[in-house]
């Protein structure tokens, strides 16, 4: 029996992008801890800094220097800072879409939260020298850059 192409979607929903800054170890922790609960790997990332990152930001027009902006991509449309957050919630299962109920909060008061945590990540969470090591399976669920590697895969460098 031939699949529709909506019942393809429905068992391979299209994958949602998150772009990270690299040497973050708070935005490295957050990506595990996305992956952890994501069985269906429906979520994918890239460093910001990376090329794949550059050129996603590119796409939709935002700035390719604002390293403390966290973005979602998502059935082409974009989202950033608290609204990204809260969507990936949105997207994981068991209890953590309950959290997407903090979007009932102003943007800019949950903006000016994700700020605060952003402007501090470095002092209060450190900063690596080195991207997020992955393994084999975790791979997978890094965008490439031109050169066929996935971003953010042991690459000794500031821009990951």
């Amino acid at each position: 029996m031939k699949q529709s192409s909506l019942t393809k979607q429905m068992i391979n929903p299209a994958p949602i992008v998150l772009l990270i800054d690299g040497p973050c170890n708070l935005c490295q922790a957050i990506s595990r801890f996305v992956i952890r609960r994501d069985p269906g790997m429906r979520f994918r990332f890239a460093s910001i800094q990376s090329a794949a990152g550059q050129e996603l930001l590119a796409r939709f027009g935002l700035s390719q220097n604002d390293l403390d902006t966290f973005v979602m991509v998502m059935d082409g449309s974009f989202y950033i800072k608290s609204d990204a957050a809260l969507r990936v919630f949105k997207e994981l299962g068991g209890m953590w879409p309950l959290l997407y109920g903090g979007i009932i909060f102003p943007l800019f008061l949950r903006d000016k939260v994700y700020d605060v945590i952003a402007k501090g990540r470095y002092r209060w969470f450190g900063r690596s020298e080195v991207c997020m090591l992955l393994t084999a399976e975790h791979k997978q669920r890094f965008l490439e850059d031109d050169s066929g590697e996935a971003t953010g895969y042991e690459k000794k460098t500031d821009l990951c």
